[in-house]
């Protein structure tokens, strides 16, 4: 059986609902389980259901691959977890980040999550990543790439603390490049010819 296509060119939509239990949550879940292009955010009975768009997995896939090249280039241990689901009932949050990664050595909790919003929901993701634990987010919305990073509460930074040698800057424009190849490959020639 192979996974129904919502259509060929889906635009991002988010649909927010309250009031819903963890169990009406699941059988929502389980009802979408074979048709592609939807992701689900919980948090204390508020359900977004969002569609995913050929912008947002574009920008997506162009982040990761310049992270990575970063990481690479810079010798930094990584291991990609892409978007496990993280949470549970206990917590009263479940979701999926777009790209995630541990640093150093594997472990349950991504230590930098990645999220391209395109379209935004009823869900506070911060305070859903909050009771996961995970130490740094990024959001890349309009152009910008905000950093929050985990002390008592998430605080916006200007640097990454995982990646604290990052230019920031450069990484969004790059991120915003015309061609996602040209992107990477220019980015890493720029990583390149700083260090000589």
């Amino acid at each position: 059986m192979t996974p129904v296509q919502l259509a060929d060119r889906i635009d991002e939509r988010c649909l927010t609902f309250y009031g819903i239990s963890w169990l009406q949550f699941e059988a929502i879940e389980a009802a979408f389980a074979n048709i592609s292009g939807v992701r689900f955010a919980y948090l204390d009975g508020t359900l977004d259901i969002m569609t995913v768009s050929p912008e947002h997995e574009d920008t997506k896939g162009t982040i990761r691959a310049l992270v990575e090249a970063y990481m690479r280039e810079k010798g930094i241990r990584f291991y990609i977890r892409g978007g496990p689901t993280l949470g549970s009932q206990e917590l009263g949050a479940r979701k999926e980040p777009d790209e995630s990664y541990n640093l150093n050595t594997k472990k349950d909790i991504p230590d930098l999550a990645i999220e391209v919003v395109i379209t935004s929901g009823g869900i506070d993701k911060l305070e859903l990543y909050k009771r996961v634990g995970v130490p740094e987010v990024w959001f890349w919305q309009d152009g910008v790439l905000d950093i929050y990073v985990l002390k008592e509460d998430y605080e916006k930074m200007k640097r990454s603390q995982l990646l604290p040698n990052l230019d920031i800057e450069m990484l969004m424009r790059y991120i915003t490049y015309f061609d996602q190849y040209d992107a990477v490959t220019e980015f890493i020639n720029t990583l390149r010819q700083e260090e000589k």
